[in-house]
């Protein structure tokens, strides 16, 4: 085992272990399924580091194996089961955090996209350009931008019961 590589992989994960997360917590509904979720990302990163050549920012490659991964996972999830609960029974954020109601309304109403917007919405949320989101997901930056005015719209018009 070449530990050189384990100690950049380990480094490259610490970086960018914000990002893995995030992914895991609009794409899981409990505690359980984002630890399955990040353990299955990291296999898949590990995987393919060594095809990993530094053609696409690490931080574009890590999103893009672990939305690959997300969806393939929510995927499989859903031929499994007919229905899945909508609900997250986790807290990441502080109770009497002001602002927590309206991230809990946000990541409901965005757990509700189809798998694609939900992907693109993360993505803008992030900061990313439309650029490097077009890389991610495989489309152009300005379908990125078309794509997200849609889906913006779409949160907008969401009500609770939907």
């Amino acid at each position: 085992m070449n530990h050189d590589k384990e100690h950049q992989f380990e480094l490259l994960v610490r970086e960018h272990k914000r990002t893995i997360y995030t992914v895991c917590y609009m794409f899981s509904h409990n505690n359980a399924e984002i630890e399955d979720l990040f353990q299955e990302i990291l296999i898949r990163l590990w995987n393919g580091f060594d095809q990993y050549e530094g053609r696409s920012s690490a931080r574009t490659w890590i999103f893009r194996v672990a939305l690959n991964t997300a969806i393939n996972q929510d995927r499989k999830k859903r031929k499994r089961i007919e229905t899945v609960p909508l609900t997250v029974d986790i807290d990441p954020y502080e109770a009497d955090d002001p602002s927590t109601h309206q991230i809990r309304e946000l990541h409901d109403r965005i757990s509700r996209l189809d798998l694609i917007d939900r992907s693109l919405i993360l993505l803008w949320l992030e900061g990313i350009s439309y650029d490097e989101i077009g890389a991610i997901i495989g489309i152009t930056p300005n379908n990125v931008g078309v794509r997200l005015a849609r889906i913006k719209e779409k949160l907008v018009h969401m009500s609770k019961n939907e």
